[in-house]
């Protein structure tokens, strides 16, 4: 393979907005990922294959949850920092951010959020440090951009609640601990709950045959009369709320991650640009190499600026879920382009894996439709600015 000659674009001088800390984190992650994830993660693909020995890796870092307190494991950082956290390790592979992001923000996040004291206590520091690693279960076989149709559902039975049904495109489940599954009551109110690897009528099968995120594992999650105690329900939330603030965190972090990608599909074509001799010239002396290098330069610095007010947004509390849609769409618009272009500009090499390019054009076609696709994140902001809704 060849060497991780990563090095970062920053036209705009960004990381002049960054404090310290941000970069020391940012820096940190971005070595381990060197070291930890580049001169693996072009077999894991090949071979269609979750590292999973990189868990505690992510652990010592901070990466499962950084935003949650300390007093529950987590790393008490604060949003800009999860962001550039998921930027690094996407650089490295969507699969590999994909499974920090699931662990933070779909999973300890429901948990620190809507859960019962109990419920923080014993889960959150086993999920921070990977002891436990967890899933989120919420899209279903005939229910994905409408998860208010959801028909999985869950009755009382004495001190337990009997679960039925399936989710499926479910990141970590075929080796998740544990599962925050969203599931209709007897009165049909949305609710979370803990289910458990081991118990009596859950299996989480493997998704096989994918062409995109091959490093990540996916599965279903499947209930056949799950015998769950009541004390797994989450307290504090019923409805749709739960599972779509879930979703914006973790769609927070999704735009910060594809960037990351983008950087990485830039880097490298640019570098291969200057090096691919042509017609007796490096090809980025011709117009229309420079075309698409200017254009990736130029997108990717509108996204570092956009994902870093957002940041700042969300720091105060004063994100929105219609801003975080709007930066989770164009982020991942974005890095598509650029994926797309920067194979095109290695010709030939771009669609091996001597090159990291074909890998994130693969897996960008998966983030740019999971956690909310690309027309149902316009609708929101459609909705957002009109005041009118769309979906009915």
């Amino acid at each position: 393979m060849l060497q991780d000659l990563f090095q970062s674009p920053d036209y705009y001088a960004v990381d002049d907005l960054l404090t310290e800390e941000h970069l020391l984190i940012r820096d940190a992650v971005r070595q381990w990922v060197k070291k930890e994830i580049s001169p693996i993660i072009e077999d894991c693909a090949q071979e269609a294959k979750f590292p999973a020995q990189i868990i505690p890796g992510l652990g010592n870092l901070g990466c499962f949850g950084p935003t949650i307190p300390a007093t529950y494991g987590g790393a008490g950082l604060d949003y800009i920092s999860y962001g550039l956290m998921m930027q690094e390790l996407e650089r490295g592979d969507s699969g590999i951010r994909s499974t920090a992001s699931v662990q933070g923000s779909l999973v300890m996040y429901p948990i620190y959020a809507f859960g019962s004291e109990a419920q923080k206590q014993w889960y959150l520091p086993k999920l921070a440090t990977g002891e436990y690693m967890g899933c989120f279960g919420l899209t279903e076989p005939d229910h994905g951009s409408n998860p208010a149709g959801m028909i999985t559902n869950f009755r009382e039975d004495g001190d337990h609640v009997i679960l039925n049904g399936a989710k499926m495109w479910i990141s970590n489940a075929p080796f998740a601990d544990i599962a925050v599954v969203w599931a209709k009551n007897e009165a049909g109110k949305i609710q979370g709950i803990i289910v458990e690897r081991g118990m009596e009528g859950f299996t989480t099968p493997e998704t096989k045959g994918k062409w995109s995120l091959r490093a990540s594992a996916t599965g279903e999650l499947v209930f056949d009369n799950v015998r769950v105690p009541k004390e797994n329900i989450l307290p504090g939330v019923t409805g749709l709320k739960g599972p779509l603030s879930c979703l914006s965190s973790a769609r927070f972090g999704i735009a910060w991650g594809v960037i990351g990608a983008a950087m990485d599909c830039y880097d490298i074509a640019l570098r291969y640009a200057k090096e691919r001799i042509q017609f007796g010239k490096p090809i980025a002396g011709f117009q229309l190499t420079q075309k698409k290098l200017a254009e990736m330069i130029t997108e990717i610095t509108k996204a570092q600026l956009l994902n870093w007010r957002l940041g700042v947004l969300k720091n105060q509390g004063k994100a929105t879920p219609a801003q975080i849609s709007m930066a989770k769409r164009n982020s991942c618009a974005v890095a598509t382009q650029i994926a797309r272009d920067a194979r095109q500009i290695l010709g030939g090499m771009g669609i091996t894996g001597e090159f990291p390019v074909m890998r994130h054009m693969m897996n960008l076609e998966s983030v740019i439709t999971y956690e909310g696709t690309h027309e149902i994140h316009l609708l929101i902001t459609g909705m957002d600015v009109t005041g009118l809704d769309a979906f009915k």
